[in-house]
């Protein structure tokens, strides 16, 4: 089959590679349909790690996905071949404290689709845990089940920060997970939510979904959401940003007793604070970390109408032009904001 392998930074390369394995048991064969380009994935391509985990031999990328089951092994009953499915790309072990406390994203012993050593999705076909595909209902196709991944990301980041309808709130960065936070935020009647972002298309995305963009390329972000607040901050703050001061400007506007999010992952792996508008604040800090039990709802969440996912993709790509994909996602090129794979699709 063929799947993209990154061997390096910003080295990623096209190969012929084995088919895989039958699927043993508890396992699906399953053929990838639609795989989402995520920030995440553009760190390790980037740098060759994410936080403190390095390549350490050539990986396939990719964890935002959905595809039909090609096969079942034993003791998968509940799929059947044909199945569309979206796949959680997370593999938590189901027996460590933090799994058994009902944490399944914070398992000691994860392994997790295109985070190295554990091979992703940008290829023909995958074997993964049966138990962690998802069937869609009827009027899902591959690319809305592949954006439930970073749907459940966000709704997880909105779930933690226990926020009430009429709370105010600010998103730093408009990319895909910040314009889903928006939108699971305003779903949630999170009113006013402000949105801080330099690109002019995505600050006119955040304002079809419903949000106040802050154009933090003219405008100074902190000075418009305190005026706009009387002074007064937003009750949380989601940054999604992974940029320089985006935590210290999440935490400048946030109201004294508020809550800040973190869902961003900065590229150096450090965390930039000021101790003291954080502590005079008594903010409550947050990590957010990948997602946990959101699948059910993100499904309808979609199904309602309640939340627009197939609106963020902006482009779309054959596997073949992965490294494309990638080199354009990197630099901000093209107005992107999400784009997307399709292995069957063949390049013009």
């Amino acid at each position: 089959m063929i799947g993209v392998r990154l061997h390096g930074p910003r080295d990623l390369r096209v190969e012929k590679l084995s088919d895989p394995k039958p699927p043993g048991t508890g396992q699906a064969l399953v053929r990838v349909d639609a795989a989402g380009v995520c920030g995440s994935d553009l760190h390790t391509y980037l740098d060759a790690k994410i936080g403190d985990t390095a390549l350490k031999a050539p990986l396939i990328l990719g964890h935002e996905f959905a595809g039909t089951v090609q096969a079942v092994g034993e003791l998968s009953a509940s799929l059947r071949a044909g199945d569309l499915v979206a796949v959680d790309p997370a593999q938590p072990c189901g027996s460590c404290e933090l799994c058994r406390r009902g944490h399944p994203n914070l398992c000691t012993n994860l392994r997790f689709c295109g985070l190295y050593p554990d091979h992703g999705c940008f290829c023909e076909r995958i074997v993964v845990p049966a138990n962690t595909c998802l069937p869609l209902p009827a009027g899902f196709d591959a690319e809305t089940g592949a954006m439930l991944e970073p749907l459940g990301v966000a709704l997880h980041a909105v779930t933690l920060s226990k926020a009430a309808s009429g709370d105010s709130a600010a998103i730093i960065g408009a990319g895909p997970i910040g314009l889903l936070i928006l939108q699971v935020a305003r779903a949630a009647g999170l009113n006013p939510v402000f949105v801080v972002e330099q690109l002019p298309w995505r600050l006119s995305l955040v304002e079809r979904y419903g949000g106040v963009p802050v154009d933090s390329a003219r405008l100074d972000a902190r000075e418009k959401t305190m005026i706009t607040t009387l002074g007064r901050g937003v009750d949380v703050a989601f940054e999604a940003a992974w940029a320089d001061q985006s935590v210290q400007l999440a935490a400048e506007i946030v109201r004294y007793g508020g809550k800040l999010v973190l869902v961003g992952i900065p590229r150096d792996d450090s965390l930039s604070l000021q101790h003291s508008v954080a502590r005079r604040k008594g903010l409550t800090i947050l990590l957010s970390r990948r997602m946990k039990h959101t699948y059910p709802r993100a499904i309808e969440l979609v199904q309602q109408g309640r939340v627009d996912v197939k609106g963020l993709i902006s482009h779309r790509f054959a596997l073949g032009q992965t490294p494309a994909a990638f080199a354009m996602n990197a630099d901000y090129r093209d107005q992107v904001i999400k784009a997307m794979i399709l292995p069957s699709q063949k390049p013009e």
